[in-house]
């Protein structure tokens, strides 16, 4: 069984990315139970609200789940570190800053961290840390980027020649295929977010998920550039509005507000494209249907062992190179 799979205990090496303050139950079990790992992120979530989606997805899965908290998002950090260890959370995944304070914490209780990281720098900090494997998100990926702007291509590759722990790419993947560039390139697994959005047990509005499998290669826009800020989204109404207001004395607090929570559950969850954004990477090109999450991940995994096949047709054995 590969290193990822066996620690924490999947069948599959693909997790579901958090997905803040639209993040669910129905979605997160049904990753899990079909032998991938669901994640629940909580976003700007209030304590009890998180909780109540861990207890819900808890009576829907008696399989692996992890928790996603943005460090320097949530106003109840500290009451979300407690609430995961309460809820004997096994794997907790933490982004949006220095997770230096939290690992020790998580590690003592027994709860593996995954660390979400955009360079290679903040990769050996993760790891000197102590996390238990690293996600590594290029500038492909949906909703908040890191400023660096590294395409998946070229980070995973440098960040595996720096690390020795686990590392899960993220960020343009979308099918088998991508999963298995991802694996040649040294990740040991993939996070992906977009494609999950399109599935039969997402609970978001019938108008995300037809934006996404109607997108074309170009149909995705970041905003937040210009108060260093960025944020991928789908071509939308309210992605026009922002666009527009960017190039009129945009600041980073009119940005905030714009494009909170509020404004994400209203496009997301309400289907309100004109009143409301939606999150979406690069990769929403690529997708054209709405499996059920176990079709999914069934085909990727065929996918991702055709590919292998192509790649051993195309290159030969080391062995038999001069």
């Amino acid at each position: 069984m590969d290193t990822l799979c066996k620690m924490f205990k999947i069948k599959y090496p693909i997790i579901q990315g958090g997905m803040g303050n639209i993040s669910n139950a129905k979605l997160a079990a049904a990753v899990s139970e079909a032998g991938g790992m669901g994640t629940i992120g909580a976003g700007t979530m209030t304590p009890e609200e998180l909780d109540t989606i861990i207890l819900e997805t808890k009576s829907m899965t008696n399989n692996t789940f992890s928790v996603n908290i943005a460090i320097n998002v949530n106003p109840y950090l500290e009451e979300m570190i407690s609430l995961v260890i309460e809820r004997k959370i096994p794997i907790v995944s933490l982004s949006a800053g220095d997770p230096t304070a939290y690992i020790k914490r998580l590690h003592h209780v027994g709860i593996k961290v995954i660390t979400v990281v955009g360079s290679v720098k903040h990769a050996l900090k993760a790891e000197a840390a102590g996390t238990d494997a690293i996600v590594a998100e290029g500038y492909e990926a949906a909703g908040i980027n890191s400023n660096y702007e590294s395409t998946s291509l070229t980070l995973i590759p440098q960040i595996v020649s720096k690390v020795k722990v686990p590392v899960i790419a993220a960020g343009g993947i979308g099918d088998g295929r991508g999963l298995a560039a991802m694996l040649v390139l040294g990740a040991r697994g993939v996070q992906i977010g977009t494609r999950f959005i399109a599935t039969q047990e997402a609970p978001f509005s019938d108008e995300y998920k037809h934006k996404i499998i109607s997108a074309t290669d170009i149909d995705t826009v970041i905003v937040g550039r210009s108060v260093n800020r960025i944020r991928r989204v789908l071509k939308t109404p309210y992605a026009k509005k922002l666009l527009e207001a960017e190039g009129n004395h945009f600041t980073l607090e009119k940005f905030n507000e714009l494009t909170s929570e509020k404004y994400h559950k209203i496009g997301a969850i309400d289907g309100n494209l004109a009143e409301g954004f939606i999150n979406g990477g690069q990769i929403s090109g690529l997708i054209n249907d709405i499996p059920t999450v176990e079709q999914l991940l069934c085909r990727m995994m065929r996918e991702a062992s055709h590919a292998a096949n192509l790649f051993h047709e195309y290159i030969q054995p080391a062995s038999h190179i001069k």
